[in-house]
């Protein structure tokens, strides 16, 4: 079901279907104007869910160190609106966790979760990092948030 690809291996047709998920939720559903082509995706791998149909249903970037924070990190989290509640969002975090420890073990993971999501991000064993305060992203709240257990790849 998951498929984790670097920047330059994905084909157009793949690049594109990430894209419009990406915009369908943080710009159109989110009511979020910013540019969602931020310079990162060249530098990260992403990993990809896709339904029976092939239908784009899941996906997150994975980020490698120096290119967002220190730490390599997890981002743009998503999950196609009408599976949402599945659980397919823990799903997706659990092998992009999995991705992060076998692409750069020992290292801590930091992300920067929209702050209405602390408590599902903690449950996956992420702690806030109390000494930032809540930011604005775009226009929504976010924490930063680190998973400092490097745990098996």
């Amino acid at each position: 079901m998951w498929q984790l690809k670097q920047y330059h291996d994905m084909s157009r047709d793949e690049l594109y279907d990430i894209l419009a998920l990406r915009q369908s939720v943080f710009v159109v559903e989110q009511h979020c104007a910013y540019l969602d082509a931020d310079g990162r995706d060249a530098h990260s791998w992403h990993l990809t869910g896709r339904g029976a149909t092939g239908d784009l249903t899941a996906y997150l970037r994975i980020v490698a160190p120096g290119h967002r924070f220190a730490e390599p990190s997890i981002g743009r989290v998503i999950i196609h609106p009408t599976l949402r509640g599945t659980g397919l969002g823990k799903g997706l975090m659990y092998e992009g966790i999995r991705q992060c420890r076998r692409l750069f073990p020992g290292q801590p993971i930091r992300i920067s979760a929209q702050q209405y999501l602390e408590r599902f991000y903690a449950e996956l064993g992420f702690q806030t990092k109390r000494e930032g305060n809540p930011y604005a992203e775009d226009g929504i709240p976010h924490i930063e948030m680190v998973l400092d257990d490097p745990g098996p790849p």
